[in-house]
């Protein structure tokens, strides 16, 4: 593929700058590489407050917007969503580039967001308007919605049946604009009622201290102390390492690979696979949140940077011309990485993450 064979041409350059500095690539707004490429995704996960503020956090979305789905009522209001008669769902909708993140990678987040296995509503909030569903808007979403909710399932992590709905999508409508972005309009009011609704509580005791706000990036001073040679040129300056020459690439191990500046977790082995590249490739993140992606323009092309959001540490770069599973291909440094072997993730405490090997 072409990219795969640039990624073997750029490999023969032992510490390859790839220009990311404050004044050109940090904090630069994600700017979509084909707008014509943009997908949807409808979610609903009890109050939509809650659930767009987790898909906010990804800076490669679009757009997320809070609304109604699935009822019968053109262009409900809150107050006649809130009666629970109208047959809507409080939902949000989201506008992403499925070249820059998968669906996949959006549904491993909405289930980690809700209790699927809740008939009457969300957490305190209690009605039919606030239960939990995914709305498809393609065939290809519905198989891998489906998909998703069997693998759910079959990880017996809830020990009640699922009974997330999915539904073929039919029309969405934007709630007022005060519920937009409500985390950031009304921080204390949310997250006074984001505590006493029980949610986080709940994904705690489900899921595990995921903790994307827990791992801190070290002092430069530390880092080069912590790191040898090769891994601070590369997650430190931007730097590429030699393709199949670098310590797991070909590594067959069972375990997850954590950054190797703040340690936060970022890909497993059950996502990794043979791309031929000379450099470990995985079809996607362990959890998209733990991910940054950046405009990358040297090398005179237009790529996407991968980066750690709490490390900031430079990873590699993702394409779209990966396994069918996601069609996307992570590219990632060894350097930039330290492999947890499964028996090992208890004690190095990411025992948390041991249900991704059931």
């Amino acid at each position: 593929m072409r990219k795969i064979n640039f990624c073997i041409l750029i490999s023969s350059i032992f510490f390859l700058q790839c220009n990311h500095t404050d004044s050109m690539n940090k904090n630069m707004p994600f700017i979509t590489q084909n707008n014509a490429a943009l997908d949807t995704a409808t979610f609903a996960g009890g109050c939509f407050w809650c659930m767009q503020e987790a898909f906010e956090e990804l800076a490669v979305v679009q757009k997320v917007v809070s609304g109604y789905s699935g009822g019968t009522v053109a262009n409900p209001t809150y107050e006649q969503v809130c009666s629970g008669e109208t047959g809507h769902l409080e939902s949000i909708q989201i506008t992403f580039d499925p070249d820059i993140i998968s669906y996949a990678e959006l549904l491993d987040i909405f289930w980690r967001q809700i209790d699927p296995t809740d008939p009457g509503g969300s957490f305190h909030d209690r009605g039919s308007q606030y239960c939990s569903a995914i709305f498809y808007h393609s065939d290809s979403q519905r198989k891998w919605a489906e998909s998703s909710k069997n693998r759910i399932e079959d990880l017996k992590i809830f020990d009640r049946p699922i009974v997330t709905g999915i539904r073929p999508f039919e029309k969405f409508y934007a709630a007022e604009e005060y519920h937009q972005q409500f985390c950031k309009k009304s921080p204390v009011r949310y997250y006074s009622y984001r505590s006493a609704s029980g949610r986080d509580a709940f994904v705690q005791s489900v899921w595990g201290d995921v903790g994307i706000g827990k791992y801190k990036k070290p002092s430069p001073e530390q880092l080069k102390k912590k790191l040898t040679g090769m891994q601070y040129a590369v997650s430190a300056q931007c730097g590429t390492e030699p393709a199949f020459n670098n310590e797991y690439w070909n590594n067959h191990q069972e375990g997850i690979y954590v950054d190797i500046a703040s340690g936060e977790p970022l890909f497993s082995s059950t996502d990794k696979f043979e791309s031929g590249s000379g450099w470990p490739s995985f079809t996607k993140p362990i959890d998209a949140r733990h991910i940054v992606k950046e405009r990358d323009s040297s090398m005179a092309m237009e790529r996407i940077e991968v980066r750690s959001k709490s490390g900031d540490s430079h990873l590699g770069h993702v394409f779209s011309d990966g396994p069918e599973q996601t069609h996307l291909r992570y590219c990632i440094n060894s350097a930039s990485l330290k492999f947890i072997p499964k028996m090992e993730m208890e004690k190095e405490g990411y025992g948390y993450l041991l249900w991704l090997f059931k």
